[in-house]
């Protein structure tokens, strides 16, 4: 279905998926009520985690680094799609707002964007991987600026 004529079902999903990504802590709860349908859904607190990712190893005693870290659970894509270039390599300068990765949670993709300008140090975390809430993604050097 075109952008322009998106289901408002499917916009209001989306929104949500948003929201929830944007929330400062881990979600307890949701609901979401479009005319006569309804679709909430629930996590139980201390919820028991199915497949953890291994942790990641440390980054050089964390001097002056800063981590973009997962705003919810979801799989992680270093990529927009199979066989692309990915967003960001080691290395890489970012801005402030830049995209560095998605995330895919229900069929959805929430971008995952830079809080920070600075240098990529370390990609944390696979290509196509389950992360977690606040699990640290990627490290940057903060830049001056």
């Amino acid at each position: 279905m075109p952008e322009g004529n998106a289901d408002p079902l499917d916009a209001a999903v989306r929104s949500l998926a948003r929201l929830i990504g944007s929330t400062p802590g881990p979600v307890r709860r949701a609901r979401l009520q479009h005319g006569d349908l309804v679709v909430e859904v629930e996590w139980p607190d201390g919820a028991a985690v199915v497949a953890a990712a291994p942790a990641a190893p440390p980054v050089e005693a964390d001097a002056g680094l800063h981590y973009v870290c997962a705003p919810m659970v979801a799989t992680l894509y270093l990529a927009p799609s199979p066989g692309a270039d990915p967003f960001v390599r080691e290395g890489d300068q970012v801005v402030a707002g830049q995209q560095v990765a998605i995330l895919e949670a229900m069929k959805m993709m929430i971008p995952v964007e830079a809080d920070r300008a600075g240098e990529v140090v370390k990609l944390l975390v696979p290509n196509a991987t389950p992360v977690e809430y606040g699990e640290r993604l990627i490290a940057l050097a903060v830049s001056e600026d």
